[in-house]
C-alpha cells in the first residue's frame, strides 16, 4: 500500500530537534528517506515553521510565509506555507501570492491556532482563507492541545472551525491531530461541513513504545473509534505522522489499529492525494 504522510516537519526548530531525540528518530533528510522507505510512504506534506533563534518557536518575528529548511528532501514534498498572523503585511501577502504561482510544490496553508494567540476566525486569516479558496489550496489548522507549553488551548478548540467553514464554504479545511482531545467535537465538525477534514497526525508522541501502549489500551483506540464511527465517512480522514515526534512504521501501525482495513487505502493515500492536490 502506498501511503501520504500528510503532516510532517523538516524545519530547523529547536523542539523538533529534542521531540526527535525523545522518539528515537534521526531528524535529518537521511533519516527520514530510510525511515519513509522502509514504511512505503511515497509522499509527505510539509508543514512550514520557521524560528528565527533556538527555542522561541512560536515565534512572532518569522516572516510569513514559513517554509521547510532542514535541507534537501530525498522523496516528493509538497509544502503548507506556515502562516505568523503577526506577520501578515502586503508585503508578506505578495510573498505568499508569488509562491503559490512560482513553486509547485505548494499545497496549502498551515494555521498555528493555540501557538499564536489569535482566534482563526479573526480578521488578520481572512486573506489567507481568500487565497486559499481562490487558488484551490487547503488550509490545515492545528486544533487540541500544543505541543509547546506557552500554547493557548482556548484558541485551538475545533468548535472555532465552524464559524470559518460558514464563512468560506467552498474551502477544503484540516482539522490536524483530529482536535485531539477534542475528537468528537472535530468529527462533528466535519461531519456538518462538505469540505472540512480530519487527520490523524499526532496522537502518540514519543518512540515506538509509546505507539504500542496506545494499541494495547481499548479506552484509547475506541475513544478514536467512536469519533470516526459518528462522522460515518472516511473520505473525509487523513493520514500523517507529525515527524519527527513520532517515528513512522510504529505509529502506521497505531493508525491501523483505530482504522477499518477496508479504509486504509483512502485514509493513508486517497484522500490526502485530493485534498491536497497531489499528482
Amino acid at each position: 500500500m502506498k501511503i501520504i504522510d500528510a503532516h510532517m516537519h523538516f524545519s530547523k526548530i529547536k523542539a523538533f530537534y529534542e521531540g526527535a531525540e525523545g522518539a528515537g528518530v534521526i531528524y535529518s533528510a537521511s533519516g527520514l528517506f530510510e525511515e519513509y522507505t522502509q514504511a512505503g510512504v511515497v509522499h509527505s506534506v510539509c508543514m512550514g515553521l520557521n524560528e528565527t533563534a533556538p527555542g522561541i518557536c512560536p515565534d512572532h518575528d518569522a516572516q510569513t510565509p514559513m517554509f521547510a529548511d532542514l535541507g534537501t528532501p530525498l522523496i516528493p514534498m509538497s509544502i503548507n506555507m506556515g502562516v505568523n498572523p503577526h506577520q501578515l503585511t502586503e508585503d508578506n501577502l505578495k510573498l505568499i501570492s508569488a509562491a503559490i504561482k512560482d513553486r509547485k510544490e505548494i499545497s496549502g496553508f498551515k494555521i498555528y491556532a493555540g501557538y499564536y494567540h489569535e482566534y482563526i476566525y479573526s480578521e488578520v486569516y481572512k486573506p489567507i482563507y481568500r487565497l486559499a479558496e481562490e487558488n484551490g489550496l487547503a488550509v490545515a489548522i492545528h486544533c487540541g492541545d500544543t505541543y509547546f507549553k506557552g500554547g493557548l488551548v482556548e484558541y485551538s478548540n475545533p468548535i472555532h472551525v465552524d464559524r470559518v467553514a460558514n464563512e468560506f464554504r467552498d474551502l477544503n479545511i484540516v482539522i490536524c491531530h483530529v482536535g485531539f482531545p477534542w475528537v468528537m467535537e472535530a468529527c462533528e465538525i466535519a461531519y456538518k461541513h462538505d469540505y472540512v477534514h480530519v487527520d490523524i497526525s499526532g496522537l502518540s508522541v514519543g518512540n515506538a513504545a509509546e505507539c504500542r501502549r496506545m494499541i494495547d489500551e481499548p479506552l484509547i483506540t475506541n475513544f478514536f473509534k467512536q469519533g470516526f464511527v459518528f462522522l460515518n465517512n472516511y473520505k473525509k480522514v487523513i493520514f500523517g505522522t507529525d515527524w519527527p515526534l513520532t517515528p513512522v512504521a510504529p505509529y502506521i501501525d497505531f493508525c491501523k489499529s483505530i482504522l477499518p482495513e477496508w479504509a486504509l487505502e483512502d485514509v493513508f493515500y486517497g484522500n490526502a492525494a485530493r485534498v491536497y492536490g497531489i499528482k
